[in-house]
């Protein structure tokens, strides 16, 4: 880091150089935090019949949602609203700047909560999202067949869209002011919400099975991709009237431009896979240039947006993917990284695993602190449920990821740097020696009461 501040100060970096280089190095200083914690019970009592393992190994009483956090969403404005989702269908709001940014043990209450009612959803939450241009409203989906659309200030429900199928996940593109809604339902084919008109606008066919997954480009409002059970990952432009640009297809590295970029030996885009298995993961690169798939075949794949091509990224035999639900990579944002640099993060089980980008080296394993199986309580009463992270969520302006556990945990992900580390230890020995002179003073004032007491009585000698 002193190279870097020598070069600034003589002129031979610009200083959003030096910025990536120091929140660079917070990123992999990140740990996690067990002294942050999300408390969602209704008071002090409701808490103590489900407990959860801290991360000293000690059980403590904290949980977010009682029967599981199925999605987790920072709002992209402020970085500081951050909305949970149960697998008991409730919703939760919380104010990440409730306590300073340097405390190192707080327990967040939530800011307000979307109980089950006559409005809201009936079954669990599959995907949260704030509403594009501001944060003022967010949208659910829910395996009760709806997508509805909240208002962040009251949590009432604004409208709501039944789709006649579970509904897996949805997107909403971050620029576009089309205002539709990409939806992922049970049905084989996209299904697009217009909030505009309140309609469900045209759907785009083409899956062999259910949609799982969704994402529109951050780069152009048109397109978007999409993932189904038939291992299959789509590309759509919605200005087409056929729709489907191509498939992407796992065994293609040289892509749509083929070996000479004229199209030699290029393979057709209307066949092929992406996965061996169910694809139920797919997100952009900030900046749009490439996509990023998981599938139920334990791989993660990168590709090139532009021509299709599989980057033939390799992370090794490590990931894990075996359930239906929606399973999201969390790609770090570019300003965070030097140029050139990507880092993804994946909820791998009860572990996150941070990989290069595109090179598939593992920078690090954190390891979820918590119990392999855990109890989780909903309406059909208390059940044992295997542990595992299914959602990851990053906060804009900050070098800080939260996930969210099936065992109804939200965890906080902070970096903490050798420097930190020595200077807690040099407060920890500071405040024992403190302790040292205190105990020392009360012995020397024992014994001057003592030799007092002894000196002022008389002494008579028979």
């Amino acid at each position: 880091m002193n190279a870097y501040l020598l070069s600034r100060s003589l002129g031979l970096i610009g200083p959003q150089s030096l910025q990536r280089a120091e929140t660079n190095r917070l990123l992999h200083a990140v740990q996690p935090a067990p002294g942050i914690r999300f408390d969602g019970s209704d008071d002090a009592n409701a808490s103590a019949s489900i407990p959860t393992a801290g991360g000293d190994g000690t059980l403590h009483e904290n949980w977010a949602h009682k029967a599981g956090v199925n999605a987790l969403v920072i709002d992209r404005f402020e970085g500081r609203y951050m909305l949970s989702g149960g697998a008991e269908s409730s919703i939760a709001l919380w104010d990440l700047e409730a306590t300073e940014s340097t405390a190192k043990s707080f327990v967040y209450r939530p800011a307000g909560v979307v109980r089950p009612s006559t409005s809201s959803h009936k079954f669990g939450i599959t995907q949260l999202s704030f509403y594009p241009f501001d944060s003022l409203a967010f949208l659910s989906s829910s395996y009760d067949h709806t997508l509805k659309i909240y208002s962040s200030e009251t949590l009432s429900v604004s409208a709501s869209f039944d789709l006649n199928s579970f509904v897996y996940s949805h997107s909403v593109s971050p620029i576009a002011d089309h205002l539709l809604v990409a939806c992922a339902t049970q049905h084989p084919a996209v299904r697009l919400v217009d909030l505009r008109t309140g309609a469900s606008a045209h759907s785009l066919a083409g899956h062999q099975g259910a949609v799982l997954t969704v994402a529109w480009s951050p780069r152009c409002e048109c397109i978007l991709a999409s993932g189904g059970s038939d291992g299959t990952v789509r590309l759509w432009d919605i200005r087409r009237s056929a729709g489907c640009l191509g498939v992407l297809d796992l065994e293609d590295s040289v892509g749509v431009g083929g070996e000479d970029g004229l199209g030699k030996n290029a393979r057709l885009r209307e066949r092929g896979k992406a996965h061996a298995g169910a694809c139920n993961g797919v997100v952009w690169t900030d900046s749009g240039h490439n996509l990023v798939t998981a599938g139920h075949d334990e791989r993660v794949r990168v590709w090139d947006a532009a021509t299709g091509a599989n980057a033939l990224s390799h992370f090794g035999a490590i990931i894990k993917n075996t359930h239906l639900s929606t399973l999201l990579p969390l790609v770090v944002p570019s300003q965070v990284v030097p140029a050139g640099q990507h880092i993804m993060f994946y909820p791998n089980e009860k572990e996150i695993l941070m990989f290069d980008l595109f090179n598939g080296m593992l920078q690090k394993r954190l390891r979820v602190p918590g119990v392999a199986v855990a109890q989780a309580r909903g309406s059909a009463g208390q059940r044992n449920i295997r542990n595992r992270v299914t959602s990851l969520a990053w906060r804009p302006g900050n070098v800080e990821m939260y996930s969210a556990s099936s065992d109804g945990t939200v965890r906080a992900w902070l970096p903490r740097t050798k420097e930190d580390a020595d200077a807690e230890q040099e407060a920890e020995e500071v405040g024992s020696g403190n302790d040292e002179d205190e105990r020392r003073k009360r012995k020397r004032e024992a014994l001057d009461t003592v030799y007092r007491d002894l000196t002022r009585q008389k002494i008579t000698f028979n």
